[in-house]
C-alpha cells in the first residue's frame, strides 16, 4: 500500500476522532482490527474487532465534550505509519484521577496504524 494511501486512511480517521463521528472512525477499519492503548509503557487496553471498538468509542463519546488529535509529524515503512500528535480534550464529567468536567486536558503522544487489503488493521495509542 503506498503511503498516499496510508495517510489518507489516518487523516480520515483522526478527522472522523476530532468530529466525535464513530461511524467515521469506523470507516477505514478491517472488520478485525485490533486497537491497544499504552500509558506510561503498559498495555492498558486491547480490543479486537470493529464490533467491541465501535462500543469503547460509543463510550468514550460520554467522557469529553470535544476532543482533537493534531498530526505534528509523520513516519512511513513498508505497511506502518507513526504519527506524533498533540492531544487536547475538554473533559465532560469528572475522573477519579482528580480531572474535572470543564477541565482541560493537553498531552503529547504517538499513534501507530499498521494496514493490510487497503483498511487499517491495527492501532496502538501511546501515551
Amino acid at each position: 500500500m503506498e503511503a498516499t494511501q496510508q495517510k489518507q486512511l489516518v487523516e480520515s480517521y483522526i478527522e472522523a476522532y476530532n468530529r466525535l463521528d464513530v461511524a467515521g472512525m469506523l470507516q477505514p477499519l478491517h472488520e478485525n482490527v485490533v486497537f491497544r492503548n499504552v500509558s506510561n509503557g503498559e498495555v492498558d487496553l486491547t480490543l479486537t474487532g470493529k464490533e467491541n471498538f465501535l462500543q469503547q468509542a460509543e463510550q468514550a463519546l460520554q467522557y469529553f465534550s470535544q476532543r482533537e488529535q493534531r498530526v505534528t509529524d509523520w513516519q512511513f515503512s513498508a505497511d506502518k505509519v507513526e504519527v506524533q500528535l498533540d492531544y487536547s480534550a475538554v473533559a465532560a464529567m469528572d475522573f477519579p484521577n482528580g480531572l474535572k468536567g470543564g477541565d482541560t486536558l493537553q498531552l503529547q503522544g504517538k499513534s501507530v496504524f499498521e494496514f493490510a487489503d487497503g483498511q487499517i488493521t491495527s492501532i496502538t495509542d501511546i501515551s
